[in-house]
């Protein structure tokens, strides 16, 4: 799946990620109307309303990016109704030959980790048969409890081609209550790399490992440094764009081949309608709104990684 993403990267030129997190106030008012007279304000009623919102963007957008990346969080706020939501927003998007990152965060250990496994990235066996649950080709996963719970979906992606992305230093301003506190006199952040360079050499794709890692554009110094201490893992970057990171502050995560990372922005661009740069768009055209950022957070890394050559 490594090898599909960076083929998708190299045919579109651009190494983004459409976060697909849909809060209902991101949603325009004439698709919650919609929704609502058909399913009544209730949990099911929000669920459409972010779907019918999701597929839109997806078919302004999906020529443009190699990727997205739905926050499950957003889907499980309105329970079992939006859980389906999630899954038909994935299964959208693989019909369109987006690479979907699951942004699951999960992290526990032996069967409960095998479990969340096997339901975001693997099959599960009922009687006779084999089902693949929600099917992500990737999943984000929190390794704080240790190997114990990183190597059950190692395994999973190992039989199914798939990949992780595991949180190494992540883009929130707080993340440095753990992630830098110093062991030995390196930073956790850097220790955890470490160990995701360590887990990613043993399970390779063509160029770069399928055991990827997450560090937040909001910090470009330790993105810098974890680059050399991972240069064959692709580290997925969120925090751009609405968290402050820009095109400038990115370039260090990538490898010299251009390659080696893919940048993520949710709310920049899937509410862009509301910005005042695309607010000639309006609700009514939220889509294209979307489109216009997606073209313009492409140019603005594209331009930062030709300067910095």
């Amino acid at each position: 799946m490594i090898n599909k993403l960076i083929r998708k990267i190299q045919k579109t030129g651009a190494p983004i990620v459409v976060g697909l997190d849909p809060m209902l106030n991101y949603v325009p008012e004439h698709i919650q109307k919609k929704a609502f007279a058909e399913f009544g304000e209730t949990l099911e009623g929000a669920a459409e309303a972010i779907w019918q919102f999701n597929k839109e963007i997806v078919d302004k957008t999906f020529d443009l990016i190699p990727a997205v990346k739905p926050q499950i969080a957003m889907y499980e706020q309105f329970g079992i109704e939006g859980l389906k939501a999630y899954k038909k927003t994935v299964d959208y998007c693989k019909s369109k030959d987006l690479v979907v990152i699951g942004d699951i965060k999960r992290g526990d250990i032996g069967s409960t980790s095998a479990a969340y496994a096997a339901g975001h990235l693997g099959h599960v066996k009922v009687g006779s048969h084999m089902y693949a649950g929600f099917d992500e080709d990737f999943a984000t996963v929190n390794p704080y409890l240790g190997s114990d719970g990183v190597k059950p979906f190692i395994d999973v992606c190992r039989e199914e081609k798939k990949g992780l992305f595991i949180l190494v230093k992540t883009s929130n301003p707080s993340s440095g209550e753990f992630q830098d506190q110093l062991i030995d006199g390196k930073p956790l952040y850097e220790l955890v790399g470490e160990k995701v360079a360590e887990w990613g050499a043993d399970h390779m794709g063509d160029g770069y490992s399928y055991i990827g890692a997450v560090v937040g554009a909001t910090y470009p110094e330790q993105g810098e440094k974890l680059r050399k201490v991972m240069p064959k893992s692709f580290i997925l970057v969120p925090g751009y764009g609405a968290q402050g990171g820009q095109g400038k502050d990115l370039v260090h995560f990538f490898n010299e081949d251009g390659l080696g990372a893919i940048v993520n922005s949710s709310r920049g661009i899937i509410a862009a309608y509301k910005q005042e740069a695309y607010a000639k768009f309006g609700p009514e055209n939220f889509a294209d709104a979307s489109r216009a950022a997606v073209e313009a957070m492409i140019a603005d890394i594209r331009g930062a990684l030709e300067a910095a050559k």
